[in-house]
């Protein structure tokens, strides 16, 4: 339970669920991160199990406990990694990344127990991949798989997928362009969708974005905020590039960016651009809720998301959007009514932050249409309720 989207959007279902119907058991695999304290009192947390507490830990740490078959397994799984790296082509490369859990997921799961062992559920679900060890671990008589990101943009292994897909009764998509994506790759699966966007916990937002203003927020002028994993999905070893044509257009202002992951590559072009005054890397946050209350644009500028969990809860909080023209952006505002989509380089991004930032009635007309809309999470809920109790 690190800090991440698809964690929050898990955080998101469980606090809006009525739990006088539904009972719910959470399986974590390991017992860490910032959000395990966010799981809401009602939801029964079963107890972390040896072996799947060790599935990412550093293998030297899976020897030195003794769970010599997970570290073989995990051993075995990086060497069909290595494999596969070799085969594909660069430009399959750069889309690889995560990859690996899937032979992870294949190798280790001959030596993992039974997930509570003896019960059946009505419906088990996977919320996060690899989706192989929930099918065959937990018995229930439904099973569900979760869908997060744009399938287009990413590297898989087809052929041992589809049989892991295949499997689930149901996979949710979290968009429409979700979906598109997902079945580009996966046709035969079309029946299969159920789409249901991601729900907000709107209570836990309100009352952690009203804590104290962050130090950085305290600036005269424009304050840009962007926040995720620093990966090559969200495109911030470009953003220093996109700052400082910004600069140059003369305006006032600091661009933030929370997230955690190697910086390297950000670091590297800050120092290139020479943007360390208005680029600004804090690092991870437990609660990114106060910058985005205080800042006056929030920006994604993605090559690709699936539904960007960041950019629902910037839009519940009225904030500006500025999201570059990835496949499932315009499924997530509506251009010109509740953010602006401009194009995937660097020059259209930094052009559409300064009109932006430079006419203030945009800005409002935005945060005002946001604020009509609210976050009405009813009938996501009814769709979730129809999946599990059909």
């Amino acid at each position: 339970m690190e800090i991440g989207g698809a964690e929050s959007a898990l955080i998101g279902l469980l606090s809006n669920l009525d739990y006088s119907r539904v009972n719910v058991d959470l399986f974590v695999y390991d017992h860490r991160g910032e959000m395990m304290k966010y799981i809401p009192d009602e939801v029964n947390l079963l107890s972390q199990i040896g072996e799947y507490s060790m599935i990412e830990r550093p293998i030297t740490e899976l020897i030195r406990k003794g769970y010599w078959k997970i570290a073989i397994a995990r051993l075995r799984a990086k060497l069909q990694h290595r494999r596969l790296i070799k085969q594909i082509s660069e430009r399959e490369k750069k889309m690889s990344d995560g990859s690996i859990f899937y032979f992870v997921a294949d190798c280790v799961l001959p030596y993992l127990p039974k997930i509570n062992d003896g019960k059946v559920y009505d419906t088990a679900i996977s919320f996060l991949t690899p989706h192989a060890i929930v099918h065959e671990k937990v018995s229930a008589n439904k099973y569900v798989a979760w869908i997060h990101t744009d399938y287009s943009k990413v590297y898989i292994n087809s052929k041992m997928e589809e049989s892991v897909w295949s499997s689930y009764d149901n996979i949710v998509s979290i968009s429409k362009g979700t979906s598109d994506s997902f079945l580009s790759v996966f046709p035969s699966l079309r029946t299969k969708i159920v789409e249901i966007p991601n729900l907000l916990p709107a209570e836990l937002i309100y009352q952690r974005a009203s804590e104290s203003v962050p130090s950085e927020m305290d600036f005269d002028g424009i304050k840009i905020l962007s926040i995720g994993r620093f990966c090559e999905a969200k495109n911030y070893d470009n953003l220093p590039y996109m700052a400082k044509i910004l600069k140059g257009k003369g305006l006032k202002f600091r661009w933030l960016i929370i997230g955690y992951g190697d910086k390297t590559p950000i670091d590297n072009a800050i120092e290139e651009t020479k943007t360390s005054d208005c680029v600004i890397i804090i690092g991870k946050k437990e609660n990114p809720y106060p910058y985005i209350k205080n800042c006056d644009i929030y920006c994604q500028p993605s090559r690709y998301e699936g539904r960007s969990v960041t950019v629902e809860e910037a839009k519940f909080l009225c904030k500006p959007v500025l999201l570059t023209n990835y496949p499932t952006a315009k499924h997530q505002i509506e251009d010109g009514e509740t953010g602006i989509i401009c194009e995937m380089n660097n020059q259209a991004v930094a052009d559409a932050l300064y009109n932006m930032a430079t006419t203030p009635h945009l800005l409002a007309k935005l945060s005002e249409n946001l604020a009509r809309i609210g976050c009405n999470n009813s009938s996501e809920l009814e769709r979730f309720y129809k999946l599990v109790e059909s």
